[in-house]
């Protein structure tokens, strides 16, 4: 009897979303072939450290594998790293990379990641200039940091917010430029994003909102950047931090469906049933069309689903989104579906440096935010899962457990 061949499952994106894909892709069907291509030259790393314990030197990449210790071996998955991948020829599935290698596969999944959106007053290899994205970026700023007295950070996001927090904890004098009027429009109310605001300034970054860029200079101490209020302000280098954007010219030169990224449906499958494709490259179905997540957790989520569909399963992807930014002693967290204008929101006085803000519509919560409250936030996460009624009036006090409401539910 002729030998039965084992699936072929190629996974493109070394990010949490490729590695849970592949580990899961494996664990589905153990006979399967699974490999991982990374364009890196390293074993697959967390990325939410760069901003944060890297930069201030209190931990390496390395020390944040996402397969865990063994990394991606431990877990019978090939690995090639420093794998740039070019072109995918549908007809033969077959992945080419720029070393002119070719990879067979029965099941594909990309999982391309993002790209910092350049800003052309600051492109990227310009001097003195720091887009924060892999490794080999946090381990640059990080030495760049330790000989900086000043630091200009451009944009008002969590990424540039925690370069902030992280050069402010190092000493380092410290400006945050925002072009809207207040930093983190998109993240949170106005109200929270003062109060972080706040505790940046008492920390001593200097925050100006409403304050776009109108001309950079070298120096020959730094950089300067005139702006169009008329302020001009030095620094010896600058990190920006204006958001990014799908990595989805893989999938575009193949012949897939792109929208804000690579358009797949509820099974994260693409037009092409032999591929699929997951993370922050994807635009997929939710409940008001398609949207795009920038997140940990959606990455890891929607990558093990991929990684079992692909090892012959049919499952459909949903989610509830969540994400989280370290700032000093600030644990900020959201999750759930925010609206540009929801239809109540409800707040819960809280003690100290915690808050916790509700968004409702039809009686049930949508989205919530928090400041240092992980446990209520696991809490909401589940009442916003399971559609639960709730009372405003029981959000708002905060004598009222939330884990006690979603007991009274079961």
């Amino acid at each position: 009897m002729p030998e039965t061949q084992s699936r072929k499952i190629v996974v493109i994106g070394g990010g949490p979303a490729g590695v849970f894909a592949a580990i899961e892709a494996k664990r589905s069907d153990p006979a399967a072939d699974v490999l991982l291509l990374t364009d890196e030259a390293c074993e697959p790393y967390e990325k939410p450290p760069l901003s944060k314990a890297v930069l201030t030197g209190k931990a390496l990449p390395e020390h944040a594998l996402i397969a865990g210790r063994g990394g991606i071996a431990a877990h019978n998955v090939v690995l090639e790293q420093a794998a740039v991948c070019t072109s995918i020829d549908r007809a033969a599935r077959e992945v080419v990379t720029a070393s002119g290698r070719h990879f067979r596969y029965d099941a594909l999944v990309l999982a391309t990641g993002s790209l910092v959106r350049e800003l052309p007053q600051l492109p990227l290899g310009m001097p003195r200039v720091h887009y924060l994205r892999t490794e080999a970026d946090a381990r640059a700023l990080a030495a760049g940091l330790r000989r900086c007295n000043k630091l200009i950070v451009v944009g008002g996001g969590l990424i540039g917010l925690e370069a902030a927090a992280s050069a402010a904890e190092l000493g380092v004098e410290t400006v945050v430029l925002e072009v809207a009027p207040r930093i983190l429009a998109r993240v949170c109310d106005e109200q929270t994003g003062a109060f972080i605001a706040d505790e940046h300034r008492r920390h001593g970054v200097d925050i100006r909102t409403g304050t776009a860029m109108a001309r950079v200079q070298a120096t020959a101490e730094g950089i300067a950047i005139d702006t169009k209020t008329g302020e001009t302000f030095a620094a010896d280098l600058v990190v920006v931090g204006t958001g990014v954007k799908p990595n989805d010219a893989l999938a575009a030169a193949a012949g897939l469906a792109t929208d804000n990224g690579i358009v797949i449906d509820e099974h994260c499958r693409t037009a092409d049933a032999a591929i699929f494709a997951v993370g922050d490259a994807v635009s997929f179905p939710a409940a008001h069309g398609l949207v795009r997540l920038e997140n940990w957790r959606h990455a890891q989520d929607q990558g093990a689903v991929a990684g079992r569909n692909a090892a012959g399963a049919n499952e459909v992807y949903r989610t509830v989104p969540s994400f989280w930014s370290e700032q000093y002693d600030l644990y900020i967290q959201g999750v759930g579906w925010p609206a540009l204008q929801p239809e109540t929101r409800v707040r819960r006085p809280l003690a100290g440096k915690s808050t916790l803000v509700f968004e409702m519509a039809g009686g049930a919560i949508t989205a919530a935010l928090g400041i240092n409250v992980q446990r209520d936030l696991a809490a909401v996460r589940r009442l916003i899962e399971r559609r639960v009624p709730v009372d405003p009036a029981a959000l708002a006090d905060p004598g009222r457990p939330l884990a006690a409401l979603l007991k009274a539910s079961a």
